[in-house]
């Protein structure tokens, strides 16, 4: 081997071992790197016509606040691990009951206006324990009646969203995807935010269409027609006899079936369907 040769490949391996690195920390795997583009389009359950941003917590609306149009402080990953979304970090007391949280600053709402704590504490007074007071514009301090050692992991669930304070309610959020039309129970339609915080690092559709249907072998029978792409189920027996999908998590103990022309993670989160909610920002077509 000659010694251009070689050091040719010592590049090969290190941009490669790089390029894994970095795929490795966005839960991707190295057999695929995400695509940008498309409308992922996904048929859910849960949906009622009383459905609005403040209420419902049918199938449906979990999946459009949660990773779509909403944003929480903290994320759970698809290993597991919990991080940061909207906070950048937090502390304790030593009795667990005053929690600090930093806030990211580079974030805004879909309107534009910015992010600050102001907007966390408006939103939290529907789901704290407690007191939330802003401390500084980019802090905020829970005061818990009781020990919580548990909250940064609970304020990753998806009714614990962060709603801007000027428009609580409005579906207005700092999520990926930006609300388009929406009509509760039937439809929601929404756009990728090109400026989000995320960018390049998650939300790979340029658009992504949810659609109310009730029944389970009609939503397996629009996966099969190509009307969608994904489906969430109990009974893998409504699609068994489909070609060109994939059962997940698994096919013993599915939640959704996904067509193959969507690709996803290495890991999927066993957590809630369609990754923990957050098929929109996860996945991407092939």
């Amino acid at each position: 081997m000659s010694k251009r040769a070689s050091l040719m490949d010592r590049r090969a391996l290190f941009s490669s071992a790089a390029a894994a690195a970095l795929l490795a920390a966005t839960g991707v795997s190295a057999a695929g790197a995400p695509k940008s583009g498309g409308r992922l389009r996904i048929a859910l359950s849960g949906g009622t016509r009383q459905d609005t941003w403040v209420k419902g917590d049918g199938l449906f609306m979990q999946v459009a606040r949660q990773g779509m149009v909403f944003d929480t402080l903290t994320e759970v990953a698809a290993n597991g691990t919990l991080r940061g979304e909207l906070a950048t970090g937090w502390t304790a007391s030593p009795d667990v009951r005053v929690w600090t949280f930093d806030l990211r600053r580079d974030v805004s709402f879909h309107d534009g206006s910015p992010f600050t704590a102001k907007d966390v504490v408006a939103s939290a007074a529907g789901f704290a324990n407690g007191e939330v007071q802003a401390v500084g514009s980019h802090q905020v301090a829970f005061r818990l009646h009781e020990p919580d050692a548990g909250l940064p992991m609970r304020l990753s669930q998806p009714e614990f969203y962060i709603s801007p304070a000027h428009a609580m309610g409005s579906g207005i959020g700092t999520g990926l995807y930006r609300v388009r039309s929406f009509t509760p129970g039937q439809r929601l339609l929404t756009e990728r935010v090109r400026t989000h915080y995320k960018d390049g690092s998650a939300g790979w559709f340029d658009e992504v269409e949810l659609t109310s249907i009730p029944s389970e072998p009609v939503r397996g029978q629009a996966l099969g027609e190509y009307l969608v792409d994904a489906v969430d189920l109990r009974d893998a027996a409504h699609v068994a006899s489909l070609p060109d999908i994939a059962l997940l998590p698994d096919a013993r103990h599915p939640t959704q079936a996904v067509s193959s022309d969507v690709s996803t993670p290495a890991q999927i989160s066993h957590l809630r369907p369609l990754d923990n909610l957050r098929a929109a920002e996860r996945w991407w077509f092939a």
